[in-house]
């Protein structure tokens, strides 16, 4: 009787030399993906990317407070876009784990349109658990807005 032996895919990719995706090293996150937060602003109301819009990135001093680091500051692109917050960087990965908070100047937003809106600004938090990408974008229009882990 033949001793059979049963590999599995990542075996063999391993043995290929082909890295899991969920074991991706910094160095090779940092080819493919050199940020690991992302933001979209899309204004329901008018069917497109809300441009201009302010958006600060705070983080806690851990999971448990309620005190906020101001990261950055950027505004969106003239697709609503923000693709360039947490720059990866090797060897620092742990340090952006932690609870986040992205707030949204949407009153002024709607101010530069002459319109008047309920939420002055919108503060999403979330929680950034491990090294892959995170993609926050809203749904938004003067009365109301929605909120989601993108891709």
């Amino acid at each position: 009787m033949k001793k059979m032996t049963v590999l599995t895919t990542a075996t063999l990719l391993l043995a290929a030399g082909v890295a899991n995706a969920a074991d991706k090293t910094d160095a090779s996150l940092l080819a493919t993906d050199p940020y690991q937060l992302s933001s979209h602003v899309l204004d329901t109301s008018m069917g497109k990317g809300a441009s201009s819009v302010e958006v600060k990135l705070f983080k806690a001093a851990d999971d448990k407070s309620e005190t906020w680091t101001l990261v950055d500051t950027q505004k969106t692109d003239s697709n609503g876009r923000i693709k360039t917050f947490l720059p990866r960087e090797k060897g620092n990965a742990a340090d952006k784990l932690g609870k986040y908070k992205l707030t949204f100047a949407t009153g002024a937003y709607y101010q530069a349109q002459k319109k008047e809106t309920f939420y002055p600004n919108v503060s999403v938090e979330f929680s950034i658990s491990d090294n892959t990408h995170y993609h926050v974008p809203i749904t938004l229009t003067q009365y109301g807005y929605s909120t989601y882990r993108g891709n």
